[in-house]
């Protein structure tokens, strides 16, 4: 490895929306600094499995719907 071309690899914690912390190491921030992430897998709909809606805007989904509407299983 090149000397100095590489960021600084360090320990940080990171605090999760619920309060659950826990220590990794990461090139963010500096050493000893404290992450609070405002979204994670624990409140995220994609994650979670939230309200999902698909929205038609210019008819675009029920063009696709009838075009291709057969193939599924």
């Amino acid at each position: 490895m090149k000397a100095g071309i590489h960021p600084d690899y360090h320990m940080i914690k990171v605090v999760m929306t619920d309060g659950t912390e826990y220590e990794t190491r990461t090139t963010w921030g500096t050493a000893g600094q404290t992450m609070n992430l405002e979204i994670d897998p624990k409140s995220h709909p994609a994650w979670t499995g939230g309200n999902q809606q698909l929205m038609d805007r210019g008819g675009r989904l029920s063009k696709f719907n009838k075009r291709f509407g057969g193939l599924g299983l």
